[in-house]
């Protein structure tokens, strides 16, 4: 059985897919309520797993109207995938950021689930022993290599 968390993600990832927009706003005592748990575990989720490292804009407004809104962040074409990659990786570049353009990618279809579980792999900060700064370069040009094999024609 999966948990309170990965049930709420697939929720509104669900309703984000079938939104013309790519956009979902919704009440979190709502959600809540719904999902039959506290408004923060819906904070928690949106939090987590909802990052603009994950692809996702997210706006909030509390008090009595309040809401929350979150946008997909489209990958841009394939024509300009290649540059937007190259910008967004850099020189160096943090674990987190790596796996977060890693998800965005997957997400979007560009890599395979198990392709993305050997990138995530590769690029951990427990398999490149090295210290910062090297470890973000060697991570940079790790990460840049394998989406050139990947997603090059």
């Amino acid at each position: 059985m999966r948990n309170i968390s990965d049930i709420i993600e697939r929720y509104l990832k669900s309703i984000l897919h079938e939104s013309p927009e790519g956009m979902v706003e919704i009440q979190r005592n709502d959600l809540a309520d719904h999902f039959s748990c506290v408004p923060s575990q819906i904070n928690y989720v949106i939090g987590t797993r909802f990052t603009l490292e994950k692809g996702y804009l997210v706006e909030s407004k509390r008090g009595g109207g309040g809401y929350v809104r979150i946008k997909r962040i489209e990958l841009p074409a394939q024509s300009a995938l290649h540059n937007h990659l190259h910008h967004s990786i850099g020189d160096e570049i943090g674990q987190t950021a790596a796996e977060g353009l890693i998800y965005q990618l997957e997400e979007a279809r560009f890599l395979s689930k198990r392709e993305a579980g050997l990138m995530r792999a590769a690029v951990s900060r427990e398999v490149i022993l090295v210290k910062l700064p090297y470890r973000d370069q060697i991570r940079a040009r790790m990460l840049k290599a394998m989406l050139i094999s990947l997603l090059g024609k």
